[in-house]
């Protein structure tokens, strides 16, 4: 079996970037982070020449300066409070990978789901994808949407029916948003080459 050539557009999957690369990358991301809580959206899409996100859960891109800025509006009427817990920061040769918790309260809609009221804390993972320019192309975040609903309906009141109404419709705007299609920018995948 002969060896396939490497891509020399992409980094060497085992080499990592000189300390000062990984220093300015992990700055960049805090900044991201930080920008975010204080809904500071200027500032947080410079970060990116381009601002792109995946959402994974949801199979969703959002791409580009005015959706990006169209998904941190609806998260945070969703989720004014919304915040970050950092848990472990790791680099690799591309990215800066972040565990994290977010946390926020439902006091608006959703998409469809309407607010409850409740609480939410879920434990996440973020991949901040840098390009061979050293530029931030890419956030690409992980999480179980089951974890987040089985929170927001945790502290509706099931006994009385208003609160089995807004269960009824919780659920009704959970179903519909599990109908979209997956974006084929991410179900349409390559297996990597590891032959080099």
């Amino acid at each position: 079996m002969s060896a396939i050539p490497a891509d020399p557009s992409l980094p060497d999957r085992f080499t990592l970037p000189a300390e000062t690369v990984l220093r300015a990358r992990e700055r960049l991301v805090l900044d991201h982070f930080r920008d975010e809580v204080r809904q500071d959206w200027d500032a947080t899409l410079s970060t990116f020449p381009h601002p792109h996100y995946e959402l994974i859960a949801q199979m969703l891109v959002h791409d580009g300066d005015s959706e990006v800025r169209g998904y941190y509006q609806d998260t945070r009427v969703a989720f004014p409070d919304q915040d970050h817990e950092l848990i472990a920061f790791r680099h690799s040769a591309d990215a800066v990978i972040v565990e994290f918790w977010l946390l926020g309260t439902h006091n608006g809609f959703l998409g469809k789901i309407p607010p409850t009221g409740s609480k939410h804390r879920t434990r996440m993972t973020a991949y901040f994808i840098f390009d061979e320019n050293e530029n931030l192309v890419t956030e690409r975040i992980y999480f179980d949407r089951l974890t987040v609903l089985k929170q927001l309906i945790a502290g509706l009141d099931k006994r009385k029916p208003t609160g089995l109404l807004k269960l009824f419709r919780v659920l009704r705007g959970a179903l519909a948003a599990a109908g979209s299609k997956p974006d084929p920018r991410l179900s349409n995948t390559t297996p990597p080459n590891l032959n080099n």
